[in-house]
């Protein structure tokens, strides 16, 4: 009998333990803490570059249509970019200064002066609002061009 409880305990034992099952668990957690939040920022960025080049791709159809006609269209659908949409579903807004006036419906930098001369084009970001100034916290992930198409990108860092 004594042989056969030897053998009992040396006999290996298959499975894990609880606190091997909790160790591993718990590695598994940090490691999604982790992973998740890059992967967020990885995705944010690239929903940026795509309304950047979105952005590049009508300013250039834009230009071509101002070289033929001496002024900028007064929408989208002139040059063909009325059903584009953003990287989060949006239709990109677009406000043509053409007969306008005054300076109420530009957006304004944190001076509140106009960011664009003849005008504006941009995506309304991630929540889908905008407000004219960029200053207001609707209008930070907003991808905008300005500077006349010197800056392309996040209001935010403009």
């Amino acid at each position: 009998m004594a042989l056969a409880s030897l053998n009992a305990r040396l006999r290996p034992i298959w499975g894990f333990s609880l606190l091997e099952l909790l160790v591993g668990i718990a590695m598994i957690a940090v490691l999604a803490a982790i992973a998740v939040p890059t992967y967020q920022s990885y995705k944010r960025n690239a929903e940026v570059a795509h309304a950047i080049a979105d952005i590049v791709t009508m300013a250039t159809a834009i230009t071509q249509y101002q070289t033929l006609n001496n002024m900028p269209p007064p929408d989208l659908a002139t040059i063909g970019f009325d059903k584009l949409l953003d990287p989060w579903g949006h239709a990109y807004a677009y406000q043509s200064f053409t007969g306008l006036n005054g300076k109420g419906k530009m957006r304004k930098d944190k001076n509140l002066n106009p960011i664009n001369t003849q005008y504006d084009l941009y995506s309304l970001g991630a929540d889908g609002q905008s407000k004219l100034p960029l200053t207001v916290p609707v209008s930070k992930d907003d991808v905008l061009l300005a500077n006349d198409g010197n800056y392309i990108g996040l209001a935010a860092n403009f």
